[in-house]
């Protein structure tokens, strides 16, 4: 089921320049459809972010498959997700080969989340919290990616990355941002790249935007 359109999603991201094989596997073999509310299901395999509810989105594939792609991965790794949300991104993630950790803020989402991913049999290490602290007792993290808009890069995360390890994460204000691409050098020094123009949710936190 969904097969047809989930090959056309995979042409479709390819064209605008996903490149890395496994991404586009992944994007090929994860049911996206099962990640969206009932009510989104016929546009699941659109190239489109979705609600689901509380405010909050599943990405845009593309946006899926270029941050992934941004973090340069071997299988294996050990990545921080920011943000579980719908499980889509986790999913991705695992279906490539890597070790998930993730973090939720919404209990409501998590606990969702959590029962999907335990009825799909899907490996994912998760837990309701604060990402912007990050998830010290499993540091250090090959990747860490952060699926909402920070004002700044949080310290934590900073200093849960593995040496040579990568961190993407959209920096702005609450309406748009561009993505960083962090990558730890030394154990105080990062190389930083930046790539218009990206919107996502605001990332809630101690050290990303404070919930008034």
């Amino acid at each position: 089921m969904y097969e047809t359109e989930r090959q056309e999603l995979v042409d479709k991201i390819s064209l605008k320049g996903i490149t890395d094989k496994a991404v586009l596997n992944a994007i090929g073999e994860v049911e996206r459809h099962k990640f969206v509310p009932v009510a989104m299901k016929q546009h699941a395999y659109n190239d489109v972010a979705l609600p689901i509810g509380h405010g909050q989105t599943i990405s845009q594939p593309f946006t899926v498959a270029f941050m992934t792609q941004a973090l340069k991965l071997n299988p294996g790794g050990k990545v921080l997700e920011i943000g579980t949300g719908s499980g889509y991104q986790a999913a991705i993630l695992l279906k490539m080969g890597m070790e998930v950790y993730s973090i939720e803020r919404n209990v409501d989402i998590f606990y969702k989340t959590r029962k999907l991913l335990d009825e799909m049999e899907l490996r994912i290490n998760t837990k309701c919290g604060d990402g912007t602290l990050g998830w010290e007792e499993f540091a250090p993290y090959d990747g860490i990616i952060v699926t909402a808009g920070s004002p700044t890069i949080p310290n934590s995360l900073k200093k849960q990355l593995a040496l040579g390890g990568r961190m993407v994460i959209p920096v702005g204000d609450k309406t748009s941002q561009r993505l960083k691409i962090v990558t730890k050098l030394e154990e105080e020094k990062f190389g930083i790249e930046e790539i218009p123009e990206f919107a996502f949710v605001p990332l809630i936190g101690r050290e990303g935007w404070n919930e008034k």
